[in-house]
């Protein structure tokens, strides 16, 4: 692969906001999600400080749920990261340290879905997720 779209905008196409998620590397020493972050990112700005430039990204973070894949869809499940007064846990990264965009799916659990919710909304309307590794190739390499 070599490149990827990865989006951050309020107004997709006109229509909806979309901001991807990706995989962040936080450790390279350890092995697939054990060394990645998953976060969403929410905007992309650069800027130059001393003549030296700097693209950077504002990401909301997401934690993992367990220390080990799902036994049952062999999936690492990640939720939403909060502070400890229960706000986002947002912060500003360099776009070195993004590796990949990653696909979430939504563990929706043992209730109805209501009919308002749409695509555009499902980072934001689940408790918890699925880091998809079946999305793609690159994803089934790196997400184990």
């Amino acid at each position: 692969m070599r490149k990827e779209h990865i989006c951050a905008c309020s107004k997709w196409r006109q229509e909806h906001a979309r901001y991807d998620c990706v995989f962040i590397s936080s450790n390279p020493d350890l092995p697939g999600m054990r060394g990645l972050e998953i976060a969403r990112v929410l905007c992309f700005f650069s800027f130059r400080y001393s003549g030296n430039y700097y693209p950077c990204a504002v990401v909301r973070w997401f934690n993992k749920v367990r220390n080990n894949p799902d036994e049952d869809t062999g999936m690492w499940m990640v939720r939403p990261a909060l502070n400890s007064d229960q706000t986002p846990a947002i912060s500003v990264i360099h776009i070195d340290a993004i590796y990949r965009a990653a696909h979430l799916i939504p563990i929706y659990g043992s209730e109805f879905i209501p009919r308002t919710i749409k695509f555009y909304h499902s980072y934001d309307a689940f408790r918890a997720y699925y880091v998809n590794k079946y999305a793609d190739h690159h994803s089934f390499e790196i997400a184990f």
